[in-house]
């Protein structure tokens, strides 16, 4: 069928590594180049003792990508991440609670386990997991938030202020000579805090976003398949 959906090489591996985690470098593509179609995939998973449904499911959760949170940020700097990745399934108790020990390894962080009303949560902090109910599935809210940044943006603030403070004084009174090191000091304290912002904020958010994306995929591999304890 020429319009069945057809899987690219790419898209092959991740399939098989999410129903078996097993290695399709050596896989077949088809010999129009145009990709595999599920069938196709599912008669190759079979040859390699993978179930068709299994195959399918995996197949299936591929389509759930995962959509990085827009960032916020302080002059230009990014102050917060977060991503929504869509759920192929609700996690049982015992997938939850393996969530949530990948949650703390890859953020080396224990964070504090709560649920109420359905909703499922893992915090540290101004980190944090929630497990979401939507009106098409389920979804894991990922989201955080630098708790200095403001902090050391406003510090940096009062200390230029305070320095353009100095500076005017000094000059309205005449003073131009070594007295002026104060206010230069106070100005670099200042811009000092403005750079270590934008140094260290974006490199702080690149990490987060690629454990959030470790996270979502090892979420969508553990869920691609049935329910633990119902294989």
């Amino acid at each position: 069928m020429s319009g069945e959906r057809r899987y690219t090489e790419d898209e092959v591996s991740e399939i098989f590594a999410l129903a078996a985690r097993v290695s399709s470098r050596s896989l077949p593509a088809s010999a129009e180049g145009e990709g595999l179609t599920l069938r196709e995939l599912q008669d190759i998973g079979n040859e390699a003792g993978l179930a068709p449904e299994r195959v399918a499911q995996a197949a299936a959760s591929l389509e759930l990508r995962s959509e990085a949170l827009r960032r916020r940020t302080l002059m230009g700097a990014p102050v917060s991440v977060g991503r929504i990745v869509e759920l192929p399934r609700e996690p049982t108790d015992r997938e939850w609670d393996y969530l949530v020990a990948e949650l703390r390894q890859t953020f080396d962080a224990k964070g504090v386990v709560n649920t109420s009303g359905g909703v499922r949560e893992w915090s540290n902090g101004n980190l944090h997991a929630v497990l979401e109910q939507t009106a098409d599935g389920h979804r894991l809210r990922l989201a955080t938030r630098k708790g200095n940044a403001m902090e050391m943006g406003i510090m940096g603030a009062a200390f230029l202020f305070m320095s353009l403070i100095m500076l005017v004084a000094m000059v309205s009174k005449g003073k131009v000579g070594l007295e002026l090191l104060f206010p230069a000091m106070f100005a670099t304290l200042g811009g000092g805090a403005f750079v270590a912002n934008a140094l260290r904020l974006p490199r702080w958010a690149d990490e987060r976003e690629r454990q959030m994306e470790h996270i979502g995929e090892r979420a969508r591999e553990l869920l691609a398949g049935p329910p633990s304890g119902e294989l």
